[in-house]
């Protein structure tokens, strides 16, 4: 293809970018009146009748998953010898871009993980899986939205039986026979059963979401290697250093990143949802620290430790107070903080020395309040 020339009623303007299966351009449909994006495929896979075949059939696949934060597949179009799919065009930068000026703020990568999240959930409810996902096959618009690039194009290009196939055999890695830079990405985004050539679900996706928002927030990449052997061996034997991460790191993100970046498949999360949710639940919770529990399902448990703790304390003033007042109508009261919580624990002992009651209080995220004796 070559800016300028018409390819059925797609006019080409410009060249985009080269990838595994060929070269990517801005056209327009003169039909439709809008801008597009080809896709071209290599001679060697436009040769082989039956890849062709089969790729139409993924093709119409993915034409069936809409979603806001998935690049749509158009079609698959055939001209001379020329064979190309037909994809919406997404201005912006991709997140790779993106990341080469360094980390991204907390903010704004979780707001950019958990679109991630939503284009997967729609997509794996179809029975579709990525099996490439990168900060390179993610856009950032300028408008705020996330666009997942070249969904499920993987299965596409290595077969139905992709998920018993040599790594090499990804779209991205057989590109990068001339940009190794790109061989490298691929596989350090790898699962760990991905790199063994196993049987890969949605479970694959889920740990290559959990690989980019740790380069959001770190600007550098967990598995990466001089060579493509040496990356798919950091994915398979290194464990995943979360002390690199900003020490304002949630518990949370820590804890979900640790979930996502599980080796065996058995103990990662099973679900993208799952993640999404874990995501979307960190705006009011405290970052991590020495002594600092998360506010999650645990609260009942951290409050059963602060009860026993304020009646450890209370009894110790019982014993140490002897000589308290009989006639004193002055009430002591502690204030004693739930570490993690915003919870704390109001503990009252009765003039006669012979009552203590603890309760808990919800403070709606107010900072700790002095009790003054009464």
């Amino acid at each position: 293809m070559q800016p300028g020339q018409t390819y059925g009623h797609y006019e080409v303007v410009s060249h985009l970018g080269s990838g595994g299966m060929g070269d990517v351009y801005r056209a327009r449909d003169t039909k439709l009146e809008r801008d597009v994006a080809l896709k071209t495929l290599t001679p060697a896979m436009s040769a082989d009748a039956e890849r062709v075949a089969r790729f139409q059939r993924e093709a119409r696949t993915l034409a069936t998953v809409q979603h806001a934060n998935i690049a749509s597949i158009y079609g698959l179009e055939e001209t001379g010898e020329v064979r190309f799919l037909v994809m919406e065009l997404v201005d912006g930068e991709d997140l790779a871009k993106r990341l080469e000026r360094g980390p991204v703020d907390l903010e704004e990568a979780l707001r950019i993980a958990v679109q991630v999240t939503e284009g997967l959930e729609a997509a794996h409810e179809k029975g579709i899986v990525h099996r490439d996902l990168k900060p390179a096959n993610i856009m950032l618009t300028a408008d705020g939205t996330v666009k997942i690039l070249d969904f499920g194009l993987a299965r596409a290009w290595a077969g139905d039986t992709s998920d018993d196939v040599d790594p090499s055999m990804s779209p991205t890695l057989t590109a990068a026979m001339t940009q190794a830079g790109t061989i490298l990405g691929t596989a350090a985004y790898m699962s760990p059963e991905q790199a063994r050539g196993q049987h890969t679900d949605k479970r694959a996706d889920i740990w290559a979401t959990g690989v980019v928002l740790f380069e959001m927030l770190t600007a550098s990449r967990l598995f990466a290697g001089d060579t493509v052997s040496d990356s798919l061996a950091a994915v398979l034997t290194r464990d995943p250093d979360l002390d690199l991460l900003p020490d304002a790191t949630p518990v949370s993100v820590r804890r979900a990143l640790r979930r996502c970046l599980q080796r065996d498949p058995r103990q990662r999360l099973r679900d993208v949802a799952d993640l999404r949710l874990e995501l979307l639940a960190v705006d009011d919770e405290p970052v991590a620290g020495p002594m600092v529990a998360t506010r999650s399902r645990r609260w009942p448990l951290a409050l059963g430790g602060v009860a026993v703790a304020a009646v450890a304390v209370a009894v110790g003033l019982l014993a140490g107070r002897g000589t308290m007042p009989e006639s004193s109508e002055e009430v002591f009261r502690l204030t004693i903080p739930a570490a993690g919580l915003q919870w704390w624990s109001n503990t009252a002992i009765s003039r006669d020395r012979m009552n203590i009651s603890w309760a808990p209080v919800s403070l709606s995220g107010e900072g700790p309040r002095q009790i003054r004796n009464q």
